[in-house]
């Protein structure tokens, strides 16, 4: 049984490996020549307006948040849309209860307001 698993926990040891050989190789052969002007903070070319550490409203985590859904809903209805032939009714029926709860989710954000700027 565990042959089966063997080229993929060799694929996972050399992927890794090579990963810290990458990053060991650019922690030892970069140059490291700090100044002022590099350690000082940038934004766009210009002195920073603000303090960088300025709290973000949380109906832009809202707003981020529905967006990954609603991107994850897209990514799963490609696939569904090529198999339906062979899903048949039950997958029309899976598809139509995983659209309504994500639907239902959506309402809810819009009248919570979460989706309105002032």
């Amino acid at each position: 049984m565990l042959e089966s698993y063997l080229p993929i926990l060799i694929f996972i040891f050399v992927g890794i490996s090579v990963g810290i050989v990458m990053l060991g190789m650019g922690f030892v052969l970069s140059p490291h020549r700090p100044d002022k002007e590099k350690n000082s903070t940038y934004e766009c070319g210009f002195e920073p307006f603000e303090n960088s550490r300025i709290n973000f409203d949380v109906r832009y985590y809202l707003v981020a948040i529905l967006f990954i859904i609603f991107d994850l809903e897209i990514t799963f209805l490609f696939p569904w849309a090529v198999v339906l032939d062979d899903i048949g009714v039950f997958g029309l029926l899976a598809m139509a209860l995983f659209l309504i709860i994500l639907v239902v989710g959506f309402i809810y954000e819009w009248k919570k307001g979460a989706l309105e700027w002032e």
